[in-house]
């Protein structure tokens, strides 16, 4: 990182923020182009491992992507705010983000699925005690990255 004395190291903080993130991107990789798309997420700490889940459809390009990927990237950014100056070079961005590295796989086990989407409702409900139907579980694709590398940034 450049800007070390932006950087975010506290993993207490580093979760607070991640917390505070509605939108996780996905970078994959597409022959010699780069494929970025947002996607909603959950998450779990174990250990100060990072697990992410998404759910997402079971055809697209990214699923046709997902086979030939052994890393991929995450970004995700909060707190946006426009620091204002007279004029304008002295005008800034303020903002949280995250980076990372991960691998990315497909979820199976029917019992994992439903923690992964009960983890992305809490994420965004504050809820834990969700159901769910037996043919939504069966249709939805659940993806788990497990974080191998994150980094925060603060301005």
């Amino acid at each position: 990182m450049r800007r070390k004395d932006r950087e975010v190291t506290d993993f207490s903080k580093m979760i607070e923020m991640m917390k505070s993130c509605d939108c996780c991107r996905l970078g994959l990789v597409d022959g010699n182009e780069a494929y970025i798309v947002p996607m909603n997420f959950g998450y779990d700490i174990m250990n100060e491992q990072i697990v992410l889940y998404f759910h997402c459809a079971s055809e697209g390009r990214k699923m046709d992507l997902l086979p030939r990927q052994s890393v991929v990237s995450f970004e995700m950014d909060t707190k946006h705010k426009l620091a204002e100056g007279n004029l304008g070079c002295e005008f800034s961005y303020l903002y949280q983000c995250i980076m990372g590295t991960g691998t990315l796989e497909i979820v199976s086990d029917t019992k994992e699925k439903i923690d992964g989407l009960r983890k992305i409702m809490d994420h965004y409900t504050n809820q834990t005690q969700w159901e769910f139907s037996e043919k939504v579980v069966d249709r939805t694709k659940v993806l788990k990255l497990s974080v191998r590398t994150w980094s925060c940034k603060e301005h």
